[in-house]
């Protein structure tokens, strides 16, 4: 159990400290993940960015993920469940508009973040990908392919807190994940915290002034 994001980010931040090596550069996933970015990027030196999954929602209950989406170089990035599409029946020309629509969610994101800051340089560092935790992991899955299109020299998803099963699941794919806590059972990020409140657009943005993004 975490206080608040300040708190798990300054004690992931440490966490990393023993586990990296070489040059990073981190990339939050907003909107949480950035106050946990802003410290775990303080501990490592490292220039502090945003990367902007997005979750496809299903017909008619769009908090209900069917796949993720991440962009890299103009290229989408897509990951889909297929066994929800296949349960819930989504039709194929849903999933594609739904593709196009987060797309451009992604884009207007990135662009409202930075500023006019250019992304960050990831060729040969370590990309540290940081979100206030994950559950299925599929955004930070699809977050992470789109990282590894860059040629960083490895890719690291970071997190105070994820479900076990979410951790084996990375390991199976090769993946790297360095959390602090497992919880068993997990149900949702914010019963892990004991302050979760909401983090708005303009406390990103003043994050992310605060730190170029090299």
């Amino acid at each position: 159990m975490f206080r608040d994001r300040e708190e798990a980010g300054r004690a992931l931040g440490e966490h990393l400290q023993r586990r990296l090596t070489g040059e990073s550069v981190v990339l939050a996933i907003p909107r949480g993940g950035v106050i946990i970015g802003e410290y775990v990027a303080a501990a490592l030196g490292a220039p502090l960015d945003v990367i902007v999954p997005r979750k496809l929602g299903a017909p008619g209950n769009p908090e209900l993920a069917v796949g993720a989406l991440a962009v890299a170089d103009g290229e989408e990035i897509a990951l889909v469940d297929d066994r929800t599409v296949i349960a819930l029946g989504v039709p194929s020309s849903y999933l594609q508009a739904e593709i196009e629509r987060q797309r451009r969610e992604i884009e207007r994101r990135e662009a409202a973040y930075r500023e006019g800051r250019t992304p960050a340089k990831l060729e040969g560092r370590v990309a540290v990908l940081v979100d206030d935790g994950i559950a299925t992991g599929l955004t930070a899955r699809a977050a992470a392919r789109a990282v590894s299109r860059h040629s960083p020299r490895e890719v690291v998803v970071a997190v105070p807190v994820a479900p076990p099963e979410t951790v084996r699941e990375f390991a199976a794919e090769g993946l790297r994940l360095e959390t602090l806590e497992t919880p068993s059972p997990f149900g949702a990020v914010g019963r892990f915290y004991l302050d979760f409140r909401q983090v708005e657009d303009d406390e990103v943005k003043a994050v992310l002034r605060r730190h170029g993004n090299g």
